[in-house]
């Protein structure tokens, strides 16, 4: 019985969930008609190994408009500031100190807006490089489809063993979780949006209350999206204009990027921690079960039919990555990973360790 539930679950997700799998859409390099103002607000904590490049792409932007780069330094120790260069189209902002109640990126970011002036904001992270038609290309889609919000998730770091094995998959979950298609459909109520590359109207943003609104999000660009998409039309898709250069060599690196933010998600409940890994197992570890321990009968072939399914939803993202395709028989595994990675969220919130970022501590309070 519990094995039919797998089944009947896998054919819901692979053929009417929003088309999760499929590696589209991803934003063409366009020229926008209108080309207004744009402020490119980067908060940045310790990252003098990567801010560096991450300026000089900006600035390299082919963009028409105007436009200029606002980076918040939010209390680093390592001379990011001075990494960042000097230009005149840039401009350096000392962090003011975390207020109680902020999250700090939030908070940072939120003093890059108060310091703007421009009509059309990028958010951007400061482990992200950009291909000089990336600023245009965002405005453009933001103009010809009449969008409050626009949203890329943009290509990871997939070099190392650790990163091949388990970052398309990263990608792959997230996209079973908010379908972009899902995300694009204004009839729908699933929103989200990859915090990396935020490019939203300033009207948009004042709609909603401002930063200020979500002020203790932890998972920023959701929550933004989804109060952006009450009164708007908000996109995301895949972005193959920019890249993040930050590296998850080993995988510690990556079960803690996971660890930072799982049980958080599940707004620290053990009840809804508790049905996550029911719900995971019931789709990730039953029909691996039923395939591998089961004999020869019917049992272990409907499991071995359900991993074909599997794997094949997650060919378009191995493609996209350029992995090769074998790494989809051991999704099982991964997905195991993930679930470890949830519970380790939840272990470090209730023994009180939090997850760690840039020398702050998340642990229910906010970082």
């Amino acid at each position: 019985m519990i094995l039919l539930l797998a089944f009947a679950i896998w054919l819901y997700l692979a053929f009417f969930h929003g088309r999760f799998w499929d590696s589209a859409p991803e934003l063409q390099p366009a020229l926008p008609l209108e080309t207004p103002q744009v402020d490119i607000i980067i908060p940045a904590r310790d990252e003098v190994e990567t801010i560096g490049p991450v300026i000089a792409s900006l600035l390299a932007q082919d963009y028409a408009g105007p436009f200029r780069v606002i980076l918040v330094d939010d209390n680093s120790t390592d001379g990011t500031a001075a990494a960042a260069g000097a230009d005149p189209r840039l401009s350096i902002l000392t962090g003011a100190p975390k207020p109680a109640g902020w999250s700090g990126k939030l908070w940072a970011l939120s003093q890059g807006v108060a310091a703007s002036e421009a009509p059309v904001i990028l958010f951007a992270d400061a482990d992200i490089t950009h291909d000089p038609r990336h600023l245009a290309s965002l405005v453009a889609k933001m103009n010809s489809d009449r969008l409050d919000m626009v949203s890329e998730m943009v290509r990871l770091n997939c070099a190392s063993r650790a990163e091949t094995f388990l970052i398309p998959a990263f990608i792959y979950f997230f996209q079973m979780l908010y379908p972009f298609a899902r995300v694009n459909d204004p009839r729908s109520r699933v929103a989200a949006a990859a915090g990396g590359t935020v490019l939203i109207k300033r009207a948009a943003l004042a709609r909603i209350g401002g930063l200020e609104a979500m002020r203790d999000a932890l998972i920023d660009d959701v929550t933004l999206a989804g109060k952006v998409k009450k009164s708007g039309p908000i996109y995301l898709g895949h972005s193959g204009l920019a890249t993040s250069i930050r590296p998850y060599p080993v995988p510690g690196d990556i079960w803690d990027m996971i660890a930072r933010t799982a049980f958080t998600q599940l707004r620290y409940s053990a009840l809804l921690l508790a049905g996550t890994i029911i719900g995971l197992a019931l789709v990730w570890l039953v029909f691996p079960f039923a395939a591998l321990c089961t004999g020869f009968g019917w049992r272990a072939a409907l499991g071995l039919a359900i991993w074909a399914i599997a794997a094949l939803t997650y060919f378009p993202t191995l493609d996209r990555y350029k992995v090769h395709r074998a790494y989809a028989i051991a999704l099982p595994a991964i997905a195991l990973f993930y679930m470890a990675a949830t519970i380790g969220s939840a272990c470090n919130h209730w023994l009180g360790r939090g997850a760690k970022w840039k020398r702050r501590a998340y642990a229910g309070d906010k970082a």
